[in-house]
């Protein structure tokens, strides 16, 4: 691998191992709104967001499993998240540089 490529790889799994300090954050996540909180920060939805809100279901919403509520299940569930939004995002950027590449 280039020594760019490596460094980026480092940066990542630093950021990965960081991220779960982002529990202890106190307030709300930026820019992680429903529509009802939309319409309470704003006084209204955008009507196209309000058009695609239904289009997309988090995978792992509000970063925890499925009837856990125990903190072990949401670290793990934040965790997994990190990696999987990591993994899928490094694999699509991956695929679309090999294809500009071959072109």
């Amino acid at each position: 691998m280039e020594k760019i490529v490596k460094n980026f790889a480092k940066g990542l799994v630093v950021l990965i191992i960081l991220a779960p300090l982002g529990l202890l954050a106190v307030g709300e996540t930026f820019g992680e709104w429903s529509n009802e909180e939309i319409h309470e920060k704003l006084g209204f939805v955008p009507q196209g967001l309000e058009r695609l809100s239904s289009l997309w279901g988090a995978p792992l919403a509000d970063y925890a499993f499925p009837n856990d509520e125990s903190q072990t299940g949401a670290i793990t569930a934040y965790i997994l998240s990190g990696i999987l939004g990591v993994a899928i995002c490094g694999g699509l950027l991956y695929y679309v540089g090999k294809k500009i590449a071959k072109n």
